[in-house]
């Protein structure tokens, strides 16, 4: 049998007891692996890279090195929230790189979606190549590979940039989630106590809001996104939709309209929501938002956004419309 085909006989983890015997088996396993070796972890704060962390954390202690790079393209508070849990409370061996000038000077002026992707995951490999010919020690790489993976595009999971690395970085892959679907590594990530807004996360793009600042990138419009999504996702939690809804988010395309504020014309962008549902991604249907709520955020987001005078909301479906824009 291939090593990247899940066992036949293997229970689904769907209880905190299940996830439990899951990590005493993981421990044992990394254990027995990386013996008294060094691992390396690129850390994104997404649920698939922190369940790993979480897990190399209790089997290995300092001997991970987990590197989270900062390309200016997360959601607001991520990178804080990944050195407050992994490096404060978890006492992580972490490395932060700040490398949001470097991302975002690459992607002046590239506008074309598929163009920005690769410009996003080629410098990314760069900052973490330079990090790990930095360290010394390192003979393993850990991957937060899940099962899905394997099976849409091969045992490297591509979209976590890594598996481009140069050929001389001789690591051994270190995958203790390979053979997990996504809902098993939300239980396994609750039992190893991560913070349940992080296990329950929404799916994000690898290049992060990279798509969702449409056309090419300028500095001023990703920061009205990541504001915006910032509300929306705040009202969403308030209200009783976070949980309910698959995936919500805000995203402004590279145009202005007219607008007025205070009794002055205002040449501004338009911010879209987008909230959909799924099972599978492959079709997806729009969430029906109370009418006042939307109103209540179309006005917060109107005033307390920069450079924003309209919320336009997204009723396609997928077909015809695909989840993200770009």
């Amino acid at each position: 049998m291939s090593n990247n085909v899940r066992p036949a006989n293997m229970e689904r983890i769907t209880t905190p007891a299940l996830a439990n015997k899951f990590i005493e088996e993981q421990l044992a396993a990394l254990r027995a692996q990386i013996g008294n070796k060094k691992v390396l972890l690129a850390l994104s704060g997404g649920v698939d890279s922190s369940v790993v962390a979480a897990l190399l954390i209790k089997a290995v202690g300092k001997q991970l090195v987990c590197v989270h790079v900062n390309h200016g393209l997360l959601r607001k508070g991520e990178p804080e929230q990944v050195i407050k849990v992994f490096r404060e409370e978890m006492n992580a061996n972490l490395v932060y790189v700040d490398a949001v000038d470097r991302f975002l000077d690459k992607l002046a002026g590239v506008a074309e979606p598929e163009r920005k992707r690769k410009v996003i995951g080629a410098e990314f490999i760069r900052v973490f190549e330079e990090e790990a010919r930095k360290l010394e020690g390192i003979e393993f790489l850990a991957q937060g590979t899940i099962y899905p993976d394997i099976l849409e595009s091969g045992p490297v999971k591509a979209h976590h940039n890594v598996g481009g690395l140069p050929e001389d970085l001789k690591f051994e892959l270190v995958e203790p989630l390979k053979f997990l679907f996504k809902d098993e590594v939300r239980v396994v990530g609750e039992a190893l106590g991560l913070p349940k807004n992080m296990v329950y996360r929404q799916p994000f793009p690898g290049p992060g809001l990279g798509v969702r600042c449409l056309g090419a990138i300028t500095r001023d419009r990703l920061e009205a996104v990541r504001e915006s999504d910032a509300i929306l996702r705040e009202e969403f939690a308030k209200n009783g939709l976070e949980g309910k809804v698959w995936q919500y988010f805000t995203l402004i395309p590279d145009f202005k309209s007219t607008g007025v504020k205070e009794n002055v014309r205002a040449y501004e962008w338009p911010v879209i929501i987008r909230a959909v549902n799924t099972k599978d991604a492959m079709t997806a249907t729009v969430e029906d938002i109370p009418f006042p709520l939307l109103q209540h955020i179309t006005a917060r987001i109107t005033s307390e956004v920069k450079g924003v005078n309209r919320v336009l909301y997204d009723l396609t479906p997928k077909p015809t419309g695909t989840i993200e824009w770009e």
